[in-house]
């Protein structure tokens, strides 16, 4: 069973006003990659209740984080011009821009919903699937490619799931 590409960040915060802090990926089943990002000056939103999901303070971005050149040189190498999928693209598509652009830089890869790839029954029971397996987990770190990974396995059980509903359907 192939698995997608997947791409998830972790955030300063919420809103508008955020920004990324850690990128990471999961390849196709496989491959596990993520960086701390070294916010730029005029990033200065913060919203500790983030901060509590994650667990990522400022003074570890500053301390071990990759400035955004850095960053985005990495991902733009390691990802070529494949296509990635995000559970929540409108907010990690929003993340990548403001990444790249702060490091004038354009992506090499894409960036899409999984809703794209999402069959209609994988769609209607992703939200139920999503909850029992994370209410079922046993992952410690809510971060970017741990995040990423489990988007993955989310998406190969609904995909299980919806094929058995189909060979059972046909009797």
């Amino acid at each position: 069973m192939d698995c997608p590409d997947i791409l998830d960040f972790e955030a300063s915060g919420f809103g508008y006003h955020s920004y990324p802090i850690e990128v990471g990926y999961s390849l196709g089943c496989g491959e596990r990659f993520c960086m701390l990002i070294r916010p730029e000056q005029s990033w200065v939103y913060w919203d500790e209740s983030a901060e509590e999901v994650h667990g990522i303070s400022r003074e570890l971005l500053q301390r071990s984080g990759l400035d955004v050149v850095q960053v985005c040189a990495a991902l733009n190498q390691r990802l070529g011009r494949r296509t990635l999928y995000s559970d929540a693209w409108v907010v990690d598509k929003a993340w990548l821009n403001k990444l790249f652009a702060a490091a004038g830089m354009q992506p090499s890869f894409q960036l899409s919903a999984i809703e794209n790839i999402q069959t209609e029954c994988q769609y209607l029971m992703w939200d139920k699937v999503r909850n029992h397996m994370l209410s079922e987990s046993k992952v410690e770190r809510h971060r970017a490619s741990s995040d990423a990974e489990f988007i993955q396995k989310v998406y190969a059980q609904t995909q299980t799931l919806c094929l058995g509903v189909h060979n059972t359907g046909t009797g």
